[in-house]
């Protein structure tokens, strides 16, 4: 392998905005004044900058304050947005461990509170929240839907042109970035 090849992934790594932050990878100074989140997404998943991610944290900017349970974590980006636009208490939960650790050493990078947790959020007990936020591939949100008891979700992983079968659940809004889609879900 070439030299560096390591490292080479980083130049694909660039500053997005999202819900009125800037987002980027902590080598690049974010511009003064701005509100800012560093994300080093290591082995996890999540620099911000994936169409769902961006445009769940677009719905969330305009969900009513309260506390958040990030379903599904991966880097913890979604989780200090969250905190970043004044939610809180913030939970973050993952299944994979070394997602948690990311997601810890990100929250830390960027002083929030978010607490991280390592959960199964299908098979485990979730903590209650106003507002689940779950970008995670389709048959998952639709499950964890059915089982949350949540007043409010902001749900992603999904084309655009995917069918989201919620049953108690109305949406009020939707987010579309190049074929990605979130939604932003009330209970009916």
């Amino acid at each position: 392998m070439a030299p560096g090849w390591e490292d080479r992934w980083r130049s694909f790594h660039r500053p997005v905005r999202a819900g009125g932050l800037w987002i980027g990878p902590p080598w690049e100074a974010p511009p003064a004044g701005e509100q800012a989140i560093a994300i080093d997404p290591g082995r996890a998943f999540g620099t911000g900058a994936h169409p769902t991610t961006r445009a769940s944290i677009e719905l969330l900017a305009h969900v009513p304050r309260g506390s958040v349970l990030d379903a599904g974590c991966g880097s913890g980006v979604v989780g200090i947005a969250a905190a970043r636009l004044g939610f809180g208490p913030v939970v973050a939960v993952d299944l994979d461990p070394v997602a948690v650790e990311v997601a810890r050493e990100n929250v830390l990078a960027n002083g929030v509170s978010v607490d991280v947790r390592l959960a199964d959020v299908l098979a485990d007990e979730l903590p209650p929240a106003d507002v689940v936020v779950a970008n995670i591939e389709l048959a998952t949100v639709e499950r964890l839907l059915g089982s949350i008891a949540a007043p409010r979700a902001v749900v992603s992983g999904y084309l655009a042109r995917d069918v989201l079968r919620a049953p108690g659940w109305r949406r009020i809004g939707r987010v579309q970035i190049t074929g990605w889609a979130a939604d932003s879900l009330i209970r009916d």
